[in-house]
């Protein structure tokens, strides 16, 4: 089968078994033509709570699929390739972070959207990389132990000052493979570009950059900007979307190694094979760990209105 002819038998096959399909926007150009929404974890997970679709898959990680399924009980959802997972979730476990909490007395624990179930049923509040400075600056307590992107950490920490940190080794194998040298070759042969970047990246990283946010808020600048040229500084997928959604304006990878592996094991024909009942998994989680993983979700949006 070609592309198009395995894309249309995926747009058939949602229709008939009432499945929304989600891609996260690191996967591939032709998953994401296919998928009825595109975006962040967080985004995506609230555009399936928001679905009449009795069924959704997340084209993505383990750790997304498992938010789709805090927040969309009623929903079957899907996972269509079930190696598909994140190592920055993967580098802390539940036993890990109650040792943590343990050494750190009193503060408010802190969790990145990029973690596990089990790990989110420990902590205190979850943020995502866009709404992580508004959520902590709502925080009471000072104290703060952030888990477990360090550098996601070091930024957010730099925007509140008045803020006691606590960090914790730890973050994107993807994104640390930018340095200062990269910035300095990439912006030499594309003099003027914009350098756009995720707070995942290295400090020195995120210090030479023109504008910092989530991928989400990268691609929004880019896209409205008046500016032509851009570097982007996120997994190269962003590259790719972008060069279609704003084919006048030239858009260059900071470097060719920011490349998802975990994201990029999904395929189209796994999305086929999911939808014909020959593949995939079906994320099943039990109701007493969903409550406890989505109580730092619910506080995380509390914490966001007006008020709190």
């Amino acid at each position: 089968m070609t592309i198009k002819e395995i894309q249309e038998e995926i747009l058939r096959l949602k229709k008939e078994t009432d499945t929304c399909i989600l891609a996260h926007a690191y996967q591939s150009r032709e998953i994401v033509e296919i998928a009825d929404y595109m975006g962040d974890s967080y985004g995506l997970s609230l555009k399936a709570a928001q679905t009449d679709a009795k069924n959704v898959m997340m084209c993505g990680v383990r750790f997304m699929a498992e938010s789709v399924k805090m927040l969309a009980p009623e929903k079957r959802v899907y996972l269509p390739n079930p190696h598909a997972g994140c190592p920055m979730a993967d580098q802390m476990d539940k036993a890990l972070v109650e040792g943590l909490r343990a050494h750190y007395p009193g503060y408010t624990v802190v969790a990145y959207i990029n973690t596990t179930a089990e790990v989110k049923s420990v902590c205190d509040v979850c943020v995502t990389s866009s709404s992580a400075v508004e959520i902590i600056r709502n925080i009471p307590n000072k104290d703060i132990l952030f888990i477990p992107d360090c550098n996601l950490g070091d930024y957010i920490a730099k925007q509140l000052p008045d803020k006691n940190f606590k960090l914790v080794q730890g973050g994107c194998p993807t994104h640390i493979r930018a340095n200062a040298r990269t910035v300095a070759k990439t912006r030499a042969e594309y003099p003027g570009a914009l350098l756009l970047v995720h707070p995942e990246c290295l400090p020195e990283v995120v210090a030479s950059a023109d504008f910092v946010g989530s991928t989400t808020a990268i691609m929004d600048y880019a896209i409205q900007s008046d500016h032509t040229d851009f570097i982007i500084g996120t997994e190269n997928s962003i590259v790719s979307h972008l060069q279609y959604q704003r084919p006048d304006k030239n858009f260059y990878p900071l470097t060719g190694d920011l490349i998802c592996q975990n994201m990029k094991i999904t395929t189209l024909p796994d999305v086929l094979r999911c939808l014909q009942g020959r593949g995939g998994e079906e994320i099943v989680m039990e109701e007493s760990l969903r409550l406890l993983a989505k109580r730092p979700i619910d506080e995380m949006i509390r914490l966001s209105q007006p008020g709190k």
